[in-house]
C-alpha cells in the first residue's frame, strides 16, 4: 500500500491555522513569527510532510492572501459595527477555502509612498476586497482599472462585482411603517451625500413618501455624517427648533441616533411618547437599550460571506465568473421607538 502524502491542508489543521500561514512558515516569510514557524515545521516533520507534496499548489503562482482595503475617515475602525461584522464574516468564510487576509496600509498611500495597487502588487495579493473607502478616490480608481480581481461592498463599479444591502426596499419598508404608524411629518438626519449608500436611501426616502402622498418641507431633510452622535445631536436640536417640528427623526445609522436620543431627553422630551426616532443598521446596542431602536438590520453576516465566496470565484475562475451585482435584503425591527399617533 502506498503512504498518503501529507498536505498543507492536513498540516493547517493538526496547527490550527491556515493553509497560507503553513505555506508562509515552511517558506520562512518574514511576516510569521519565528514560534508560529517552529511549531508548523514541527507538526510538518512528525506527519512526514515533504516540500515535494507542495509542488502543485506552487504552480498556481499565488500567495493566497487577499487585501482588504478599509479607510474608515471617521476613524472608528474596525468598532465600526457595520463593518467589523461585515469584515469578520469575510474573514471566517476567506480562511474556511485557505486564504488569509491582510489590510493594504492606507497610510503609506496617503504619505504618498505607495499607492493602494502598488501595495496589493507589493504584497503580491491574488485578490482585493474593497469593504470602505473614499470611491471616488484616483487610488480606488487605478485600483479598479487594474488587472486584480477586485470585489466591492456597498458600491458598485462597471465590470467589477458588488455586494450590496438593499438600501433601498430597507428604506421603504422603514417609511411605510413609520407612515403607517399614524406619522405624516417625518424628517430625515442622512449620511454623506457623496456616497451611493446615501444617494439611495435618499432616493428611496423621497420615492416613498411621494407615493403616499406625504410632502415634507426641505427643513426635515439635514445632513449629517455616518456614526458621528455629535452632528446628529444638532441636527436633532435643528430640527427641534422648527416652527413645526417632526413627529418622527430617522437617522442614517444607529449610532448615530445615540446623539439624536441625547438631544431629546436634554429638552426633557420622551421617546417614543413625544417624539419618535428610528436608526439603521441593526446593531447589538441597539437593540438591547430600552425603549428598543426602530431600525432596519442589514445582513452583515451573508455581506461578508458572499463577497469572500465571489472574489475567491474570480481568483479561481477569472475567465468563468459572472460580473454581477449581489443584493442583500435587510429586515425591518419594528422595536419600540416610533409610535402609533
Amino acid at each position: 500500500m502506498s503512504r498518503r502524502i501529507v498536505s498543507l491542508k492536513d498540516i493547517s489543521k493538526a496547527c490550527g491555522v491556515s493553509i497560507a500561514t503553513v505555506s508562509k512558515a515552511l517558506n520562512d516569510h518574514s511576516d510569521i513569527s519565528k514560534e508560529t514557524k517552529s511549531k508548523i515545521r514541527e507538526v510538518a516533520d512528525k506527519l512526514g510532510y515533504h516540500p515535494n507534496a507542495a509542488a502543485q499548489a506552487l504552480k498556481t503562482n499565488r500567495s493566497n492572501n487577499i487585501g482588504v482595503l478599509f479607510v474608515d475617515e471617521a476613524n472608528s475602525g474596525l468598532t465600526h459595527d457595520y463593518f467589523s461584522h461585515v469584515l469578520d464574516s469575510f474573514k471566517k468564510k476567506a480562511e474556511q477555502e485557505g486564504f488569509d487576509i491582510t489590510f493594504i496600509n492606507s497610510d503609506k498611500s496617503r504619505n504618498g509612498n505607495m499607492t493602494y495597487l502598488s501595495h496589493a502588487i507589493y504584497r503580491g495579493f491574488d485578490g482585493v476586497v474593497i469593504a470602505c473607502v473614499e470611491f471616488s478616490d484616483p487610488q480606488v480608481d487605478e485600483l479598479i482599472k487594474s488587472n486584480i480581481p477586485v470585489v466591492t461592498i456597498d458600491h458598485s463599479f462597471y465590470n467589477r462585482i458588488a455586494i450590496v444591502s438593499d438600501n433601498i426596499k430597507g428604506v421603504k419598508e422603514l417609511v411605510t411603517y413609520i407612515y403607517e404608524q399614524g406619522h405624516r411629518k417625518i424628517a430625515y438626519v442622512h449620511g454623506q451625500e457623496n456616497t451611493a449608500v446615501t444617494q439611495s436611501r435618499v432616493a428611496s426616502f423621497y420615492n416613498t413618501l411621494q407615493e403616499l402622498g406625504v410632502n415634507i418641507p426641505d427643513e426635515y431633510v439635514v445632513s449629517s455624517p455616518y456614526r458621528n452622535t455629535d452632528r446628529a445631536y444638532e441636527a436633532t436640536n435643528r430640527l427641534l427648533d422648527l416652527e413645526d417640528p417632526p413627529t418622527c427623526i430617522l437617522y442614517p445609522d444607529d449610532f448615530a441616533a445615540f446623539g439624536g436620543l441625547n438631544a431629546i431627553r436634554e429638552r426633557g422630551l420622551r421617546v417614543p411618547e413625544d417624539i419618535s426616532v428610528a436608526g439603521y443598521d441593526g446593531i447589538a446596542i441597539a437593540r438591547h437599550i430600552s425603549p428598543r431602536m426602530t431600525t432596519v438590520i442589514q445582513d452583515t453576516d451573508r455581506i461578508g460571506r458572499e463577497a469572500a465566496s465571489k472574489l475567491i470565484d474570480l481568483i479561481g475562475n477569472p475567465k468563468g465568473t459572472i460580473i454581477e451585482q449581489i443584493v442583500v435584503d435587510g429586515v425591518l425591527d419594528k422595536g419600540e421607538t416610533v409610535r402609533r399617533i
